[in-house]
């Protein structure tokens, strides 16, 4: 949160907006396909900007009024008002699914994983413990019913249940693809965005990347697969050690924080990703 404080001088609205507009070129993608018409992106971020100036754009830690609100964001104070009445927040992600943290569990605890860190098969008994474990308002079956619709595990019959895959993997096009999408992107632009708003002595968010151009796509082939070992190494390494710091806090009134770590490979041929901000060589 940036409070009391608009963007850096040394960024110009210009020069912010020209970033933005290459940034906003995938996810109009998104809404095209979506259908989502102008109009009513317009609206949703109508509500964005009221929200975000009322939140992170107070004085003196009190809540703006409509009017400076207006001022600061140039939507209308009719419509600031009418916003803040509805009091509805469209930016604020959405809790993770009861699945994803199962298998998340079940490749971080130590009592589900064999000599060589490897996730066991668990008896019936042993996975809907687990699933109680993480809620009681969920049934088991229907959990497993879940992970077996996107293949993630096998069994459960009368016998044990086997997980499939190194993490919990959403169905393309499904609910859980479209809650990761906005949990993930919403938590990379927010700490490139505090990272740009930054002080001389605030503390920055960990954001970095590699890149390179006029690569052969086979190279481009054995550096992705590398990608992807080395990201997965980091992401169950970090997985295990949060689940044990989070077991070891239960009851710690200050254990308040949360946080998200990700890794990405992005891959395009020059000409045919023109819409994409130009890189140096490197």
């Amino acid at each position: 949160m940036v409070p009391d404080r608009s963007v850096s001088p040394t960024h110009s609205a210009a020069s912010v907006l020209a970033a933005t507009k290459a940034l906003l070129r995938p996810l109009v993608r998104v809404l095209i396909a979506s259908g989502a018409t102008l109009p009513a992106v317009v609206a949703a971020l109508k509500e964005c900007f009221v929200e975000v100036a009322s939140r992170d754009f107070r004085l003196g830690g009190r809540e703006p009024s409509d009017s400076r609100v207006s001022l600061v964001t140039g939507v209308h104070r009719k419509d600031v008002r009418a916003i803040r009445e509805r009091s509805h927040p469209v930016s604020t992600p959405r809790a993770g699914g009861v699945a994803a943290t199962v298998v998340g569990r079940w490749l971080g605890h130590p009592d589900h994983l064999d000599a060589d860190g490897r996730p066991r098969a668990l008896p019936r008994a042993a996975f809907d413990a687990l699933v109680a474990g993480v809620s009681k308002d969920v049934r088991p079956r229907t959990v497993l019913d879940e992970l077996v619709r996107l293949g993630l595990v096998e069994g459960g019959e009368g016998g044990a249940v086997r997980l499939l895959a190194d993490a919990f993997v959403p169905a393309k096009g499904g609910e859980e693809m479209l809650a990761f999408f906005e949990r993930n992107l919403h938590d990379h632009m927010a700490a490139a965005a505090g990272n740009l708003l930054a002080g001389p002595d605030d503390r920055r968010f960990l954001e970095r990347a590699v890149y390179y151009n006029n690569l052969r796509p086979a190279d481009v082939d054995r550096l992705e697969a590398e990608a992807r070992t080395l990201a997965l190494a980091a992401l169950r390494h970090l997985n295990g050690l949060a689940l044990e710091m989070q077991q070891a806090a239960q009851d710690d009134a200050g254990a308040g924080e949360r946080f998200r770590f990700g890794v990405y490979f992005f891959r395009a041929e020059r000409e045919a990703d023109g819409a994409a901000p130009p890189e140096e060589k490197a």
